[in-house]
């Protein structure tokens, strides 16, 4: 019963992920994050509740709730802001989304000290601050432009969209960029957002699906919530005392938090694969330490401290890559028709993952007769991640292919011919 009210939680990231596709289509970016602030303030009151009405299928309920926010907010989010970013600076804008909710995990884990929430009379209190950020929300949002790709490839407006820009660029030189808009909006004129299915049989996007498929699944799949959840352990058996655990838990979330705002900075220098080979190798070399630092932990003194520095380092590694490029990934390698659907795919794949290690995890740990036996699986995927998308026969020409789809439609050039609508000559790079 606790696993499943864990559990529910990614449950309604999965309903959530699902409905972001459709509510990003029909009610554009900016109308359904407004929307979508009703499932968490709704969330917050049934949990606030609970405790009056001594009912647990509130709580579970709330965090259904909650979750169906987190699965909406957390597609539509990336693809809002990297839709509304300067090109040059997509990738970095777009990985906002992952600070923030680095942040937000940080936040919740100190407002959750004992000295403020975490005493058992506030729990109530506790579970239902997530309504704070949406009211902010609720009141700053509307006062932002929506997508101007939004308004000119889907609607057809053009003022809007130009007004959108002003707003978002002031007196820069908007030519350039409303080129490449039209360029794209001419390119798909006559289609309809496609639906996620139909991406799994149009062959034009085979491998960026490729690519979200296996990168989402190794973000839940790779053992990172396994080292959150082994934190506290490890940290008494380090000898730190049990009442200040909690400031060191503090520090797992800062650790994400540090590596995510750094992601941010170099990811336009760094670019997106060396982050996931980095991430992804260093996790995978850190995971195996910490395999045996836990098997030893009985013969030698020290081990407790080494496997804390495993916990850290692990989490280091994971936030300086894996955790913020996999959320970007679909703004830039799918255009405005797939982009949706690309979301929700990559969305399913991730809340899934989650519900299944939240449900199975803490039967692992019971049938597991050693720490080896635990975090084998965890590594066999990591050192997979590291080995296919590191250099090899055919591995550059794909990722230099996913990187001119992502810029194909930028190196399109317009045509003006008299007396004629206009043309779009097919780019050198159609193919891929």
């Amino acid at each position: 019963m606790w696993s499943f009210v864990v559990s529910i939680f990614p449950l309604g990231g999965l309903a959530g992920a699902l409905l972001a596709g459709p509510m990003a289509i029909k009610l554009g970016r900016k109308k359904s994050l407004l929307l979508n602030n009703t499932f968490v303030i709704l969330a917050a009151l049934l949990v606030g509740l609970s405790r009056i009405a001594k009912s647990f299928e509130m709580i579970m309920l709330s965090r259904f709730f909650a979750g169906i926010n987190s699965g909406v907010s957390m597609n539509i989010q990336p693809m809002y802001l990297g839709e509304s970013a300067p090109k040059k600076l997509r990738g970095a804008v777009a990985l906002t989304s992952a600070s923030f909710t680095a942040l937000g995990l940080v936040m919740g884990q100190i407002v959750g000290l004992r000295e403020i929430l975490g005493a058992e009379e506030n729990w109530p209190l506790l579970l239902a601050s997530n309504a704070v950020p949406s009211l902010i929300q609720l009141l700053l949002l509307p006062w932002v432009p929506e997508s101007p790709r939004y308004l000119l490839i889907d609607r057809g407006d053009k003022e809007l969209c130009i007004c959108a820009l002003q707003k978002l660029r002031g007196s820069l030189d908007l030519n350039n960029e409303m080129k490449e808009m039209l360029a794209e909006q001419a390119a798909v004129q006559g289609k309809k957002a496609e639906g996620p299915w139909e991406l799994f049989w149009n062959p034009a996007v085979r491998w960026q699906l490729i690519t979200i498929l296996v990168l989402s699944s190794a973000m839940q799949l790779c053992g990172n919530d396994s080292m959150y959840f082994y934190a506290t352990y490890v940290f008494q058996e380090a000898g730190i005392p049990y009442d200040k655990i909690q400031y060191y838990i503090i520090g797992t979330g800062s650790c994400e938090l540090i590596t995510a705002i750094t992601c941010n900075l170099i990811i336009e220098r760094a670019g997106r694969r060396m982050l996931v080979i980095g991430g992804y190798s260093l996790m995978a070399v850190w995971a195996v330490v910490f395999m045996v630092a836990l098997s030893l932990q009985d013969q030698y003194s020290w081990m407790p401290y080494l496997s804390m520095a495993c916990i850290f380092a692990y989490i280091l590694s994971f936030g300086i890559g894996p955790a913020g490029v996999t959320g970007i990934l679909p703004t830039e390698i799918f255009d405005q028709m797939t982009r949706p659907a690309g979301y929700m795919i990559c969305g399913s794949l991730i809340w899934t993952n989650l519900f299944l290690v939240g449900m199975a995890f803490p039967f692992i740990v019971a049938w597991a007769t050693s720490a080896i036996f635990l975090f084998s699986p965890f590594v066999s995927l990591l050192l997979y991640m590291s080995a296919s998308s590191s250099p090899r026969p055919g591995g550059k020409a794909f990722w230099k292919s996913l990187k001119s789809s992502t810029s194909a439609i930028s190196k399109l050039k317009l045509v003006r011919i008299p007396g004629q609508t206009l043309r779009i000559p097919n780019p050198p790079c159609c193919n891929h």
